[in-house]
């Protein structure tokens, strides 16, 4: 791997201006200089008190006697992070911007409301308001405030002020079907629901009305409703966006322990309803902090990553916006007019860090547009991706369509931790299909079966050492037996994160796509048992078993396998039905690439899918190798598997 073209190389002026190259000045003048980025990788995973320490130094995140011990417990799960010390997220998020108050602090274009700016006074104040307003209805330390918002200026706003309060944020785009919504939203009983009851999306008028309905009849604990009215009038009962942001009540945050839960981000397993992941204040703020050395920019910068609000994606914003940087928010669909869409966008608002979906770039690429030629991208400094591995085609393609001397910076790690394992260093060379570099405070490896280190070959991706942004625990859990199954059953005391990835020797990773079940489409994650839901639901549908196919270099593929009831034909009329049915309660987003009918479904002698077997099988594995037929109560049942993946290879070498 180490062979891999070499596509951009920081000039010296641009290395020594990053914000990693000031953080490593910064060591130097207190005793610590590092002559390798690898040398400062090893120290920040080794020495972890010390490390964790600058960064909560290096940012101003407080001051450096509120710092007694940095790390109480080095253990996973359990690791207890700089106790005794209390903050508040939206008060350290705003911090940056408010020394430049007139400065644009949310540029938002959206294809419902039109586009606006809020200045950092602006956005200050309406947190304030806002984080009133939650307040006379009761909120308080610990209370759950839940929205579903797109990706525009309120659900931001409503998020600082939910923090700012020490109560705790969670929110779903509200393109997701409503059994999806209720099945996060139900386990956490939340107090307040805020919620758009209507949207536009490619040129479509969006009804939410009766499917808001749907969702509040399914949440007993909602005791106030906040409404941005976009289809219809403001039902009884409930409380406009506009009485809530209007005012001039005074920013009061409220200081919480370092482990005061912020917000719960789901992450959905292959059975069950999904992972509620609680994620606590301090631990977003000092990995927040340290992330934005990797994706080096500060309060000059224009961030822009296009993102659905239910992806973890939509959450790094705030990682630019406590840098003082302008965060441009792009809620339209980027497909219209055209492809070039969000390029106009970020050439409009002078982007300079541009982030996607890998799936993006891949279809700008497949579309053949060339924003280089149509758009002025000369602010454009960065550009990132993550959601699924980057191609060699698109890493070609971004240097040779958008701009030839950009940093491209893919990241990859989930909501899981609310961060990235690895990812951009803007010290190092961009090489054809890697991520530069394990990322600091990353104790990140590739182990094989056994738990052995792996170099230059294809393992699990495992965490060997706890990170501050590490899920206190899942909402429910609690005898932590699900976060366990989760991270550490394969690995005693070691995450293990679900992704297949090879790391070179000089710390360069290529990820290879999800080791387990869960499926990861288009950029977001979610668990196969909510799509079982929606389409055995069906009373043609008897049993299924659906697979993401994702790999690198290959185009995301998800195929659905039905067992149908006797005397149901597999048409199109009820291909369409059972794809409506994915739609309505779940997202378009995971509408399968084709449905197979099959007789049955694998299954364990206990009774469980096999989805791991499968999709190994699917993806090039010995058919003797992937699973054990006598663990399986079906055996015969793998041989429809086998057919199928013999003929998709097939298919693959005849074009």
């Amino acid at each position: 791997m180490s062979g891999r073209q070499i596509l951009w190389t920081p000039s010296p002026e641009r290395a020594a201006a990053s914000t990693l190259s000031a953080y490593m000045r910064w060591l130097a003048e207190r005793g610590l200089p590092f002559d390798s980025y690898q040398a400062l990788w090893d120290w920040s995973v080794t020495d972890l008190d010390a490390f964790w320490r600058s960064i909560w130094e290096y940012f101003g995140i407080g001051a450096p006697e509120e710092v007694g011990t940095v790390l109480a417990e080095r253990k996973m799960p359990g690791a207890v992070w700089f106790p005794g010390v209390s903050l508040n997220f939206a008060e350290v998020v705003l911090r940056e911007g408010a020394k430049t108050p007139d400065r644009v602090a949310l540029s938002v274009r959206s294809e419902t409301f039109g586009d606006k700016d809020l200045t950092w006074a602006q956005l200050r104040q309406q947190v304030a308001n806002v984080a009133a307003r939650l307040k006379a209805m009761g909120v308080g330390q610990g209370d759950r405030v839940v929205a579903i918002l797109p990706n525009t200026e309120a659900a931001i706003i409503a998020c600082l002020a939910t923090a700012s309060l020490g109560a705790i944020w969670s929110l779903c785009a509200p393109d997701m079907g409503h059994v999806a919504i209720i099945d996060r939203f139900r386990q956490i009983e939340p107090k307040v629901l805020i919620a758009q009851d209507g949207y536009v999306h490619a040129g479509k008028d969006i009804d939410r009305r009766a499917v808001l309905e749907t969702i509040l009849a399914g949440l007993p604990t909602v005791e106030h409703r906040v409404w941005i009215p976009v289809a219809g009038a403001l039902p009884e009962g409930a409380v406009v966006w506009e009485e809530m942001i209007a005012g001039s009540e005074e920013f009061q945050p409220v200081k919480v322990a370092f482990d005061q839960p912020l917000w719960i981000v789901y992450s959905s397993g292959t059975t069950g309803n999904p992972k509620p992941i609680v994620h606590g204040q301090g631990g977003i703020v000092v990995e927040s902090a340290k992330q934005s050395l990797h994706q080096d920019f500060t309060a000059a910068d224009t961030y822009c990553w296009m993102t659905s609000s239910g992806w973890i994606m939509w959450n790094s914003q705030f990682t630019a916006l406590a840098r003082g940087a302008t965060v441009a928010l792009f809620d339209s669909a980027p497909n219209q007019p055209d492809l070039l869409a969000l390029w106009r966008f970020a050439a409009e608002r002078r982007v300079t860090y541009l982030g996607a979906g890998a799936a993006f770039y891949a279809t700008c690429l497949k579309a053949g547009i060339r924003p280089r030629d149509a758009v002025d991208l000369t602010a454009l400094r960065s550009i990132a991706a993550t959601g699924s591995p980057l191609s060699e085609d698109a890493y070609r393609w971004i240097y040779d369509a958008v701009k030839p001397d950009v940093w491209l910076a893919p990241i990859s790690g989930g909501t899981d931790l609310a961060g990235a394992f690895v990812g951009g260093n803007p010290l190092m060379p961009v090489r054809m299909g890697e991520m530069q570099c394990r990322f600091l405070g990353n104790a990140v490896r590739a182990y094989d079966e056994e738990g052995h280190e792996l170099i230059d070959k294809v393992g699990e991706l495992v965490c060997t050492e706890p990170l501050p942004s590490m899920p206190l625990y899942f909402w429910g859990d609690t005898d932590g037996r699900r976060l366990h199954e989760s991270y550490f059953d394969t690995y005693p005391g070691i995450w293990r994160h679900g992704d297949w990835i090879e790391f070179t020797p000089e710390g360069g990773s290529v990820i290879y796509g999800r080791s387990d079940a869960t499926i990861n489409r288009k950029g977001l994650r979610m668990g196969s048992a909510e799509i079982y839901q929606a389409v055995e639901g069906l009373e043609e549908v008897m049993d299924s078993l659906v697979i993401d196919l994702e790999f690198l270099g290959r185009e995301s593929f998800m195929p659905l396998f039905v067992v149908l009831a006797a005397g149901v034909v597999l048409d199109d009329a009820l291909k369409a039905k059972i794809n409506d049915a994915i739609r309505t309660a779940v997202s378009a987003r995971f509408i399968p690439n084709e449905i197979v009918q099959i007789a049955e479904v694998p299954r364990t002698l206990s009774g469980k899918k096999l989805e791991v077997p499968v999709k190994k099988l699917l993806l090039g594995g010995d058919p003797a190798k992937v699973v054990n037929r006598d663990s399986m109560s079906n055996p015969g049942s793998f041989d429809t598997f086998v057919a199928y993946a013999e003929e998709r290879e097939k298919d693959r070498i005849n074009g």
